[in-house]
């Protein structure tokens, strides 16, 4: 289970009506949102990773340190949802300095894992993910292989990789596979937009019937049907903001019965203490490596494996996490 602590009024959607500048105008909404979901997480008797933008950390410091003393995960979203393809690699390299720096101050914990905002790493941006592994995180969870306007990039791997000349691991957003294609599976709005039921068939699928596990997200502000309607935004990005907030919480609890949960770096613990492998079979297309899983079907080219994290049960652990470990309908039955 992943979180993406970023405020209403900082989504990519709302971009060309509230410029960054005026960020400090709006009241903030995420440290109470953090609140209710860190209350629904204890009563579910799970944990997540929290991917935090640095903007929000250096304003509510205390919301970051009772997300890390409840026993979550501390990860890093980038200093001010500034997409990656909207930066040059010096932009970059400091972006994820500074927020990194921010997390770990206020956090008190290490900052091991980053998602792009928007999930804006693809061709375009090749340099990407050396970047990342050279300012000391071990993994990025922020290629989305799907088509969207917005971001995607369908004919990356479909599970966890490593990039192309790093050694750092990459764990992709789900995806399900119909009819050729892959269909977003992964939460955010389509997790608001679909009936239950066929979401949860679609995830099923992706994480249980592929052997494998299963990322979901989403933000804060999803759970606050009360947040304030930002005018001329567009009717796109109205339907995709504010389209089933009201049922979004309650969803949220059935999605955390039906699978089992845990932090992105237990649910692929095994990769992360995997000595570096050199990659010296990958090839790269922009950066993005192709594999036996992308969309295109093409011949294995990643150092990859299923993503199933441990073979035994910890006693302190509830497994699966940002992850889903596997797709099952009861906690009895999901593999640790």
């Amino acid at each position: 289970m992943t979180v993406d602590v970023e405020d209403y009024f900082q989504v990519y959607a709302f971009f060309h009506c509230i410029p960054r500048e005026s960020w400090d105008r709006y009241a903030c909404r995420v440290e109470a949102n953090v609140d209710r979901i860190l209350a629904q997480f204890a009563s579910a008797g799970m944990l997540a990773t929290f991917f935090t933008l640095g903007w929000i950390a250096e304003r509510h410091p205390a919301m970051v340190r009772r997300i890390v003393d409840a026993g979550h995960e501390l990860a890093s979203h980038g200093y001010d949802h500034r997409r990656v393809d909207r930066m040059d690699p010096a932009a970059f390299r400091e972006d994820l300095r500074r927020t990194m720096g921010i997390l770990e101050d206020t956090g008190g914990v290490a900052v091991r894992g980053y998602r792009a905002p928007t999930f804006s790493i693809g061709t375009t941006t090749p340099w990407a993910f050396d970047i990342i592994a050279e300012t000391g995180h071990c993994y990025s969870s922020s290629v989305n292989p799907v088509q969207h306007d917005n971001y995607g990039t369908p004919d990356a791997p479909r599970i966890p990789y490593r990039p192309a000349g790093t050694d750092l691991w990459e764990f992709p957003m789900t995806t399900a596979r119909l009819f050729g294609r892959n269909l977003p599976c992964s939460g955010g709005g389509y997790f608001r937009l679909l009936p239950y039921a066929l979401f949860r068939r679609g995830f099923t699928g992706a994480t249980k019937g592929e052997g494998h596990s299963g990322i979901f997200y989403f933000h804060p502000w999803e759970v606050d049907p009360e947040q304030p309607r930002v005018p001329a935004c567009g009717w796109k990005s109205r339907l995709r903001h504010y389209t089933n907030l009201a049922r979004m919480s309650a969803k949220l609890d059935r999605l955390l019965a039906d699978f089992a949960w845990d932090r992105i770096d237990r649910v692929f613990a095994a990769q992360l203490a995997s000595a570096p492998a050199g990659n010296p079979g990958a090839s790269s297309t922009g950066g993005i490596a192709a594999g036996a899983n992308a969309a295109g079907g093409t011949t294995p080219s990643v150092t990859a494996t299923p993503g199933m994290a441990d073979t035994a049960p910890r006693p302190s652990d509830t497994p699966a996490s940002g992850t889903a470990r596997a797709a099952s309908t009861t906690r009895a039955d999901a593999t640790a």
